[in-house]
């Protein structure tokens, strides 16, 4: 027999041998001949369904694969569900409670560093420009900034002057309307007399004087919070000054505190949310100017006093969306009803109406665009919440806030990374 052969039948007695075994594996261990030497495994039975266990007999921990012991095995699926939920949700609450309260107790240096990040989001596009015309950083950002006071405090002395040429006139027109409505209450149809009248005004004089020395205590508390202003004004300027010149190095020094893996996710999130937040404040600027140009015309045509010290109203009230810019136009409707009558009133309250309207079917949509794109809900809450927390301040900085952290969070969990490489975090120029 040629060597050949002895390999072929070599490999044929192995590759029957191996079925054999393959066959002698998967028949019943009863069925397997004594003497073999074949070990066979066992077959693994049929798992028995929950309800088929024995009554009064413990269920085994292996059937509830979201339990960790047999004890865990006797609570319902749906109650074991709702404490995960319970205690996760009281985690969360009591962690948020406390940062609440620790924003709460520095709120006099939290407030100002937001303001000064809406007022670099503000002015940003200038430094940028002034940087690639090859202006030095510094003296780009002084530039801006002292062109930004310029503009705000001339603004408010024109506000002033006009208010204070224009509130004797006003007085007399209000003592006018005062004694109007006086007039109407006794030939209206309330018919009140002379004596109920007194009766009314010496009541209200005896709740002013009762409460004094609660209005004597507000007055101190208002002094200190002109005090605490001055501070924060101070602060906002210092923040919004560094936020414009060195913004990018503060920027990818907090990023290159954070691990390796982490910094592509931070990073991209970071220029997103700043993109935002840039965004929102140019739009709400430019739709805050539409406004108060739109109600002051109005009011210039009508002759109503402090026309322009309304319109600045207006454009103030206008950085709180939805609420603000009505709010102060019903202050226009107030002077108006004053001074010209409630024809005049009536038609500036339609000019306000009208112009909410263009604002948030047009000009919201239109300026804004989808990348600031917040329901109207989440406005609102946004809003109250601000007010509830932090006043005024917080009705403000509520909003561009939750812009800002729904475009964060929607990069966060987007599945896709950024190209940055972790090692050369690279932000924008005019980012803080």
């Amino acid at each position: 027999m040629s060597r050949f052969e002895r390999v072929r039948g070599r490999l044929r007695r192995a590759y029957e041998s191996g079925r054999e075994s393959g066959r002698a594996g998967r028949a019943d261990p009863a069925d397997a001949p004594e003497g073999t030497g074949v070990a066979t495994p066992a077959s693994p039975g049929p798992v028995a369904a929950p309800s088929a266990t024995v009554v009064g007999a413990e269920p085994p921990a292996a059937l509830y694969h979201s339990t960790s012991s047999r004890d865990d095995a006797d609570v319902p699926h749906a109650l074991r569900i709702a404490a995960a939920w319970s205690w996760r949700l009281i985690v969360i609450g009591a962690v948020t409670w406390t940062l609440l309260k620790i924003v709460g107790a520095i709120s006099i240096v939290i407030i100002p560093l937001l303001v000064a990040l809406l007022l670099s989001a503000l002015l940003a596009p200038a430094v940028g420009w002034l940087l690639r015309v090859r202006a030095p950083r510094s003296l780009a950002t002084a530039v801006v900034m002292v062109g930004g006071l310029v503009a705000v405090f001339g603004t408010l002395t024109l506000v002033v002057n006009e208010f204070i040429q224009g509130v004797p006139e006003l007085s007399e027109k209000s003592s006018q309307g005062v004694r109007q409505i006086q007039d109407w209450l006794k030939t209206g149809p309330l018919h009140l007399s002379d004596s109920q009248l007194n009766r009314y005004i010496e009541e209200a004089q005896g709740w002013i004087n009762g409460n004094t020395e609660k209005f004597t205590s507000g007055a101190l508390a208002t002094a200190t919070t002109l005090a605490e202003l001055l501070t924060g004004a101070v602060l906002v300027l210092f923040a919004t000054f560094f936020f414009l010149r060195d913004g990018n190095r503060i920027w990818r020094f907090l990023v290159r505190l954070l691990p390796v893996a982490a910094r592509w996710k931070v990073d991209d999130a970071g220029r997103a949310s700043w993109a935002t937040l840039g965004a929102y404040v140019r739009a709400t600027v430019l739709v805050a100017f539409i406004d108060a140009v739109g109600i002051g015309i109005f009011l210039v045509v009508f002759d109503v006093p402090f026309a322009f010290p309304l319109a600045a109203l207006v454009f103030l009230g206008a950085f709180i969306p939805i609420v603000g810019a009505f709010l102060s136009g019903v202050v226009a409707v107030l002077v108006a009803l004053v001074d010209s009558g409630p024809v005049t009133a009536l038609i500036i309250l339609g000019v306000v109406i009208g112009v909410q309207q263009v604002e948030g079917h047009l000009l919201q949509p239109l300026i804004m665009g989808r990348a600031v794109a917040i329901h109207p809900l989440a406005v609102i809450i946004g809003i109250a919440a601000g007010v509830v927390l932090a006043g005024i301040t917080g009705a403000l900085v509520a909003v561009p806030l939750i812009a800002v952290l729904n475009t964060a969070v929607r990069r966060l969990a987007a599945r896709s990374v950024p190209d940055t490489p972790p090692d050369a975090v690279v932000v924008a120029s005019e980012a803080p």
